[in-house]
């Protein structure tokens, strides 16, 4: 018995695909419910076929009727294989997918046969696929849209909000027709996964640098951060994580435009429900949003994504705004016209020193795990050096970065200006502002000399420094191991500049700028004292490097990696005051500091970027010049001992070392 059916707007049921229409039209699916008294045996899915059915299609002999369960009026267009598809209850996004089957004739189904027949021959097993698909596409769209961008924001509640960027993405797809909603939908996907990589390289660079990825000046560091792979894990590690990241970056983007392709099928499918769903969720955020609800501290409602982009947006426009900004700085200069009889007049006749210490910050000195052994360091080296006749006074710096970047530390330090970023570092080396350095060059009173161990490749730069001679690591005469990242162990570069420029007679007085990089990120292996006298051409070094910690085994613990920074940094403190004890005469003057804090795994994600600077001299009136600068006595600033930026320093000590110490010029940032 034949029953005819009506129309209703009642929305499909689970069971039940809806019927679709030509995917070149922008008409919706008619709903109707399927009438279930066909044939026994018969599923309502498998027996539903298209009115317009090919004349190539009909069996041999007499046509079949159509099933009245499934009619559908006659589109008068030409049927295409994607409506004939829709029409026999398929999904359209499965018949692109390879789905082939045809319009059924009779009442028993006709299953092509072949790998892409497994829907109808399997449909609980497809049907389990579409969801399992939909779920997995959802929950990787919601959570780009709502994880953070750092590593310390991370938490369960993080990941049970409800972000306003997915009503609006579904608002949006909804309104839209066919082709224009697919079109977008892709868009999305693609924006969807280069935030996705972005966040990615944000939590990545906070935890290197304490500071989020800069999509203007950045991209150069990658290269940096291949290097360092390379120098903790080998040429192997650094391949492999090339490789892993190309494949990453696919992967997250093809998933993404997959994701929201797959979910503005299924909203254009079900849209009835799908524009319930979008206005009660958008209403429940509203409501969440204006009470301000909170779920273990964390807001429910969020629009944390929207957040995101508009500040990388900024991010991106201050950047570019920024060599501007930059030139303005650049250009005031206290002491730029200043005759050079009249600088830095004195310290003349004196061999000074401005020693870098890498990563040596102020978290090794104040964290309760690190800061006991660390202070034993300075007061054996405090005691060192008071037996052979110095003094010192110690404050704190605010370096520009954290984490890494130590060249835009030692040009800030250097240059007066606040460089915080590449671009900075390169308009400073490629401008006339002087530097602390240069300006001891420009008096002609010294030479000039650079220590640079952690240099194995051409530093043009150097010559803007204004440094007479530049030894690099293939200059200090070292013939042992590389300790990790570090090239040359400070011992023996302390020693190879005692031998090369300290240690000659009959010189002119020295002006030297001497990196100590043993202390440098990744801290293993790392060398520890020997006498000096045995150290010769550095290959004593290979036995104490065998004796040391495997970097890949240290990093698997942040425990084992702040002790080995501390360990590394008491190894430089040592170097240092040893060698003033060794070395030093009554026309030394050392001046010593840290660049940068080391990693967020050692700080804590600490946003503290300050580090120690101490000035020694055996000269009581060298140390006499600074009197007022309220600096603490000893190798070791007091907590309340005077912060200043770092750029601030060029000015201010050549101004307490000029011909009339007073007040320097005001530098900004």
């Amino acid at each position: 018995m034949v029953t005819a059916v009506e129309p209703t707007d009642t929305e499909p049921t689970d069971d039940a695909e809806p019927t679709g229409t030509d995917p070149a039209t922008d008409a919706e699916p008619a709903d109707a419910r399927p009438v279930t008294d066909g044939p026994a045996g018969t599923d309502p899915e498998a027996t539903a076929v298209s009115t317009d059915t090919h004349p190539a299609d009909e069996p041999t002999g007499e046509p079949a009727a159509p099933h009245p369960v499934d009619a559908e009026p006659v589109d008068p267009r030409p049927a295409t294989d994607e409506a004939a598809s829709e029409a026999a209850g398929q999904d359209p996004a499965g018949s692109a997918a390879g789905d082939e089957a045809g319009p059924v004739a009779s009442a028993a189904p006709a299953v092509r046969p072949g790998w892409f027949g497994w829907r109808r021959r399997y449909p609980r097993t497809a049907r389990a696929v579409r969801v399992g698909t939909t779920v997995l596409a959802g929950a990787l769209v919601v959570t780009v849209l709502i994880v953070p961008n750092r590593l310390d924001w991370m938490s369960v509640q993080a990941f049970f909000r409800l972000p306003v960027e997915a009503v609006y993405l579904s608002a949006v797809l909804l309104a839209l027709p066919s082709r224009a909603r697919r079109i977008t939908a892709r868009a999305l996907g693609v924006l969807l996964g280069l935030s996705a990589i972005l966040k990615c390289l944000d939590m990545g660079f906070r935890q290197t640098l304490a500071r989020p990825f800069d999509l203007v000046f950045d991209w150069a560091l990658l290269r940096d951060g291949a290097d360092w792979v390379k120098d903790s894990f080998g040429r192997s590690g650094e391949l492999l994580a090339i490789v892993g990241a190309i494949v990453l970056v696919i992967a997250v983007l093809t998933l993404s435009v997959l994701a929201m392709t797959r979910l503005a099928d299924v909203l254009a499918r079900h849209r009835t429900g799908a524009v319930r769903s979008t206005l009660v969720l958008g209403v429940a955020w509203v409501v969440c949003f204006t009470l301000g609800v909170q779920s273990g501290g964390v807001t429910i409602a969020t629009k944390g994504f929207s957040q995101f982009l508009s500040n990388r947006v900024q991010y991106v426009r201050d950047g570019l705004g920024d060599a501007d900004v930059y030139k303005k700085q650049m250009a005031a200069d206290a002491f730029a016209d200043t005759p050079s009889d009249q600088l830095l007049t004195g310290l003349r006749g004196k061999d000074v020193m401005f020693t870098f210490i890498e990563s040596y910050g102020r978290v090794a000195i104040d964290d309760p795990s690190m800061g006991p052994e660390v202070d034993a360091t300075l007061a054996e080296g405090r005691a060192r050096l008071e037996s052979a006749g110095f003094q010192a006074r110690s404050g704190w710096l605010k370096s520009p970065v954290a984490g890494a970047g130590s060249w835009l530390a030692h040009s800030t330090f250097l240059s007066g200006t606040w460089v915080k970023n590449q671009q900075r570092y390169r308009s400073l080396t490629t401008s006339d502002r002087a530097t602390l350095t240069s300006y001891f060059q420009k008096t002609g009173a010294w030479r000039t000399v650079g220590i640079v161990p952690g240099v194995r490749k051409s530093w043009p730069e150097g010559t803007y420094f204004g440094l007479d001679h530049i030894y690099d690591s293939t200059h200090l005469g070292y013939q042992g191991p590389y300790f990790s990242w570090t090239p040359v162990p400070d011992q023996f570069s302390l020693e190879s500049f005692q031998k090369l420029e300290h240690g000659k007679k009959n010189r002119d007085p020295i002006m030297a700028e001497i990196i100590l990089a043993s202390s440098h990120n990744p801290w293993s292996p790392i060398a520890h004292m020997i006498d000096w006298d045995d150290l010769g051409d550095g290959k004593v070094f290979y036995k104490i490097k065998e004796e040391g910690t495997n970097p890949t085994e240290v990093w698997k613990s942040s425990k084992r990696v702040r002790t080995e920074y501390r360990k590394a940094v008491q190894y430089s403190l040592d170097s240092l005051t040893q060698w003033v004890q060794r070395y030093g005469d009554d026309d030394t003057v050392l001046v010593f500091l840290g660049d940068h804090q080391p990693v967020p795994t050692v700080t804590g994600n600490s946003s503290n970027r300050d580090v120690p600077v101490t000035i020694v001299a055996r000269d009581p009136k060298v140390l006499d010049r600074i009197s007022d600068w309220g600096w603490t006595d000893g190798l070791k600033p007091a907590a309340d001992a005077p912060e200043w930026p770092m750029n601030k320093f060029r000015d201010r000590f050549m101004t307490a070392y000029g011909p009339n110490p007073g007040t320097a010029a005001t530098t900004t940032r």
